[in-house]
């Protein structure tokens, strides 16, 4: 029989900060998070992203600073992503295949630098293309999916050829996850992961990203057609089992919070590695919130950070890693 007051006082658990610690269920730790880095082209140069305050754009020369600060707080793996040049975007997406583009020097330099850090690398066209979408497009502007997944295998490919230790297709084309899996199997990189973004919803909260990769603007037409409907959740699990089957060791949510549910949903069913990501809209709101006042930064942030983990999540990718992670150190 469960005792009841005033038997049993549920704030005696709460009564202290060493039994609050001592009790508490889930724990936010450095080695949870992967940090998200924007590069960009030229030399010795910082780029702050105007709708990313505190986040920046990095030349390649500067990755290798940024990854010892990572491995100094913790954090197990960085995630690049690249602002690629206007005069390289195409069509075809061809800058995506270049080995020297700006992700696999951003790899090479990372690892020069600091050879025990992850890295983690976004396989998708939308970096790469003149119109914006993440892969190739028809003279109606419909995503063609199974020419663009020949060339994410192609892709993916290359970046783990630069040294990439985990690629992570975000593209959300049908049967891409095979088709990487059966290049770098083919080519003797079976020790590469596949972080597949498995559960992407066309969401609203992307915008600042598309600015820190130079792509506002220039997308024709919106991304319904191949990332999933907000309204949908049993959809998500389906996307998950596939990719799977595939060959995905890792899966992924996004965005995070406002998609807690799904997260769990995920974690319960699979109970494979499950990350989310904080997107880009979810970091300017607290960043807002708290220049605004009405929080205090580093609660807000620690306080979504644990979240994620309650939600099921084994990491999150998140601007706000490298503070994060420096508040938990103390």
């Amino acid at each position: 029989m469960t005792a009841s007051f005033p038997a049993l006082r549920m704030r005696r658990g709460r009564s202290a900060p060493w039994m609050r610690e001592m009790l508490a269920e889930h724990r936010l730790h450095p080695s949870d998070l992967i940090w998200p880095l924007f590069i960009c082209d030229g030399a010795g140069c910082e780029e702050p992203i105007r709708s990313l305050p505190g986040v920046s754009r990095w030349t390649v020369d500067r990755l290798g600073q940024r990854a010892r600060l990572a491995v100094d707080a913790g954090i197990p793996c960085v995630a690049l992503f690249p602002n690629t040049p206007q005069g390289l975007r195409t069509e075809d997406a061809r800058e995506a295949l270049n080995r020297e583009n700006l992700i696999c020097s951003g790899i090479k330099a990372i690892k020069d630098a600091v050879p025990n850090i992850g890295v983690l690398t976004d396989v998708a066209l939308d970096l790469y293309t003149s119109h914006g979408h993440d892969g190739l497009t028809e003279d109606d502007g419909q995503v063609v999916n199974d020419h663009t997944v020949e060339i994410l295998a192609h892709q993916a490919l290359v970046q783990a050829e630069a040294g990439a230790d985990i690629v992570a297709p975000s593209d959300m084309m049908d049967g891409r996850v095979a088709a990487i899996r059966d290049a770098l199997e083919g080519e003797g990189h079976q020790h590469v992961a596949i972080m597949a973004y498995a559960a992407k919803y066309a969401s609203a909260f992307y915008g600042p990203f598309r600015d820190a990769v130079g792509s506002s603007g220039r997308l024709k037409g919106d991304k319904r057609g191949y990332q999933m409907n907000p309204a949908n959740v049993d959809e998500a699990l389906r996307e998950v089992e596939l990719d799977l089957a595939e060959g995905a060791d890792m899966v992924m949510v996004k965005p995070g919070l406002p998609y807690l549910d799904v997260l769990a949903r995920v974690k319960d069913a699979f109970g494979v590695p499950t990350f989310a990501y904080q997107v880009s809209g979810e970091y300017a709101m607290i960043e807002a919130a708290a220049a605004a006042g009405a929080g205090d930064r580093d609660a807000l942030m620690l306080e979504t950070l644990l979240a994620f983990k309650r939600g099921g999540a084994t990491g999150v990718l998140s601007y706000h890693a490298l503070d994060a992670a420096r508040l938990i150190n103390g």
